[in-house]
């Protein structure tokens, strides 16, 4: 243990100098114009690998090196979360990176297959600290023994599960199994869906994953960035420190509701009315519905001239609209191909009627007379108020807002169930031409894969915007031009006296033009690739991971296809915890419409997390619908059998075993986390009667007592949990919340329980 723990210190000391000098490498770049693609890509990278090593050093409390290899051959290498090297010339290998292949037989290693190693050695570390060493031997024959030597190969593994919770996701590096590892260094192309019920690590070997990839296709990714969906805020916080210590920040964390950059979900649907917004049929409904806003006049519309009237009739609009659908343009961008339609149609009118010829010769206007009726019709207020009526300008929020005010293409009951009242404007301010982001929309969850679907078949005629920004690049260039000019003529008047030098003397319009030195002046954009693709809906991710994703919507669904064109994608989840109205369940159904049957899928089995004595009981929940259901297989017990209360009084009741099961851990010594999940009609009752418990929608999970609704139960994981009144669950989210547990488990109730349930 000497040896090592001189190691660590040795480490440490590195550390000191990477650090200043990571932290020095990333104010440098980030101050630098970064103008090219190249030179932003360049930058990003470096970026990218300094944040991640300041990252890594930031969580140093889990221990930056926790293994050590001894090869046959004499060589050994100490494996770590991140990679570093000695200050010296050969910048030889301090730590290897867990990533590394050299690193592989640290997880794949067996005394049947020992991949060319002697031992491999598990080093536990309590910040700086070597708190336990456990060497496993692969070659019998060799002789050497440290007295670390452990029979059992699984003890490292044994300690970290029965380790209290802390309210956060560590890493699994240390203990990564060879099944998980397969996963973790797959190849990132095409679409990898990687199935398990509770414990089976999904969500810990997407994160690795993740890890994995960035390493692997640093520059591709560093670009492009990789997207991470979870279910809730609560399940992004949990799983929030993982890969920062791991040395990996170019990530997007999000939830299906934070995926349309400038609305933040707040409202809340019936389960009837997602299941409607999250159908297949909505986008046909949406599409259906725009049609319908490309409208023709019910009679004809009189545009006033000084030379008479013109008429706007149906004809005349139907083949303007008809124009404009057969460049198959979104709805924005096809709009002006459908107002110069109309607008030459109406100049037809006009030429006509002004030039034509008594005697049945040709028009008497020139190209240049029509040309400027053309142009008089073209800024006429009635015309844009016509084309406005018949094919106006929308945003996805007003669309959206306006097709859930009054929902079309929909079965009546369907219809019904997404029905709402437009939302009154903030107080003050006029209805009439508000923007729609400051209407007070409650947008929900599942109302983000509409909008999104809206901006698509919307498109964005940003060319005014474009215009605006010529406008003012125009505007930079000839100040720019102004500042060289002033250089010039203060030359000129120094060296006016001076001819024979005037020509040698160089000036700073001799070095660099209006145009280059306007560029200089634009502000660089100094924000990561996670940062821009947050506030960029089009935004194309190199890899997208997806938590729980047999809860996504075929709406949702389509909105992530959106953002990963080339379908390279990890997908976690078990279709047996689905419980969210309108979620796919089964991965066929999801992912057909849009890869097929190119698709792989791997199965994890083993429950590293739930004990026996739990996974026995939450199994039945399940088995009452299938008998046939098998659960994942529990690796350890507890002895410890979970038990139910009976009471009428269920704040109170809940208060006792919550206290109870505290001082159970106090007297064990475990300063784990408890988790009380209950129906959500019982939260604020249980909320009074638990005031220290941290609850709403996004809570601390760090705090000793949680209270949670099923739904934020996702993903987390809890050293003791109670669940109460499990008759007010759906089956799903009953076998969801009755396998967080790590420990204990204890029910409350005040109804009989479900069938499938049994407990004494």
């Amino acid at each position: 243990m000497r040896q090592e723990q001189e190691f660590i210190d040795l480490l440490r000391a590195r550390l000191s100098t990477l650090e200043a000098a990571a932290e020095a490498a990333v104010g440098s770049a980030l101050g630098q114009d970064a103008g090219t693609a190249q030179a932003r890509l360049e930058r990003d990278v470096m970026v990218a690998e300094q944040s991640g090593l300041l990252a890594a050093f930031a969580s140093g409390e889990n221990g930056l090196c926790f293994g050590r290899l001894a090869f046959g051959d004499g060589s050994d290498h100490h494996i770590g979360r991140i990679g570093i090297r000695r200050d010296d010339a050969e910048r030889t290998p301090l730590v290897v990176d867990w990533r590394a292949e050299i690193a592989r037989p640290f997880y794949l290693a067996t005394g049947h297959q020992p991949m060319g190693l002697r031992r491999r050695r598990h080093i536990t570390t309590e910040r700086n600290r070597v708190t336990a060493l456990h060497d496993e031997i692969l070659d019998l024959d060799d002789a050497e023994r440290s007295g670390h030597e452990g029979a059992d190969a699984d003890a490292v593994l044994l300690a970290a599960l029965d380790a209290a919770r802390t309210g956060r996701m560590h890493d699994i590096v240390q203990t990564i199994q060879a099944e998980q590892d397969r996963i973790i260094r797959a190849p990132h192309r095409g679409v990898l869906v990687v199935e398990g019920g509770p414990g089976t690590g999904k969500t810990a070997v997407a994160l690795h994953r993740a890890a994995y990839l960035l390493y692997a296709y640093r520059e591709l990714l560093a670009r492009r960035a990789v997207l991470i969906v979870g279910p809730n805020p609560a399940f992004l916080g949990y799983i929030g420190q993982v890969l920062p210590s791991l040395g990996e920040t170019g990530v997007l964390l999000a939830t299906p509701g934070e995926l349309y950059p400038g609305v933040t979900a707040t409202g809340t649907d019936t389960p009837a009315a997602a299941a409607v917004k999250g159908g297949a049929a909505m986008a046909d409904a949406l599409a259906a519905a725009l049609r319908d806003r490309q409208s023709l006049p019910e009679a004809e519309l009189l545009i006033p001239h000084e030379d008479g009237e013109l008429v706007l009739d149906r004809e005349l609009a139907r083949a303007a609209r008809d124009d404009a659908r057969a460049t198959h343009l979104p709805h924005n961008l096809a709009r002006p191909h459908f107002a110069f339609a109309v607008i030459d149609a109406l100049t037809a009118q006009l030429v006509d009627r002004i030039g034509a010829d008594p005697f049945g010769g040709p028009n008497l206007l020139g190209p240049d007379d029509q040309a400027l009726l053309g142009k008089a019709i073209a800024t006429s207020p009635a015309v844009h108020a016509a084309v406005e009526d018949l094919w106006p300008q929308l945003t996805p929020e007003q669309f959206v807002a306006d097709f859930l005010t009054e929902p079309t293409h929909l079965p009546p009951a369907d219809a019904a169930a997404i029905r709402r009242e437009r939302q009154l404007p903030e107080a003050g301010l006029p209805e009439a031409g508000l923007p729609e982001a400051r209407l007070r929309e409650a947008w929900t969850a599942a109302d983000v894969p509409l909008l999104d679907e809206a901006a698509e078949l919307l498109g964005e005629d940003d060319s005014a915007r474009r215009a605006a920004e010529e406008a003012q690049r125009q505007e930079e260039i000839a100040y720019a031009q102004g500042v060289l000019d002033l250089s010039y003529g203060s030359r000129s008047h120094e060296f006016a006296d001076r001819e024979d030098e005037d020509s040698e003397e160089l000036a700073a319009h001799d070095l660099i033009d209006a145009e280059r030195l306007a560029d200089r002046q634009e502000e660089a954009d100094h924000r990561s690739a996670a940062e821009r693709a947050a506030a960029d809906r089009t935004w194309a991710f190199g890899h997208v991971i997806v938590d729980e994703a047999q809860e996504l919507s075929p709406m949702a669904w389509r909105l992530l296809m959106r953002r990963c064109p080339t379908r390279s994608m990890t997908l976690v989840g078990d279709p047996a915890q689905t419980s969210e109205p309108g979620g796919c369940g089964s991965w066929a159904t999801a992912l057909a419409p849009h890869v097929g049957d190119r698709w792989d899928r791997v199965l994890l089995d083993v429950n590293y997390r739930t004990p026996a004595e739990i996974m026995d009981v939450a199994a039945g929940i399940p088995r009452a619908a299938d008998p046939a259901f098998a659960p994942p297989r529990s690796i350890r017990a507890t002895g410890v059998r979970p038990w139910a209360v009976f009471s009428q009084d269920l704040p109170a009741t809940v208060a006792a075993a919550v206290a109870r099961e505290s001082a159970q851990e106090g007297q064990e010594g475990n300063e784990g986390r408890l988790a009380v999940i209950a129906p959500r009609e019982h939260l604020d009752a249980l909320a009074a009667a638990l005031p220290t418990a941290s609850a709403g929608p996004a809570p601390d999970l760090t705090r000793p007592v949680v209270l949670l609704a099923p739904a934020q139960a996702k993903g987390l994981e809890f050293d003791s949990v109670v669940v109460v009144e499990p008759a007010g669950f759906g089956d799903s989210e009953l076998y969801v919340a009755l396998t967080r547990a790590t420990q204990r488990l204890g029910v409350v109730h005040s109804r009989p329980l479900p069938d499938g349930l049994k407990l004494p």
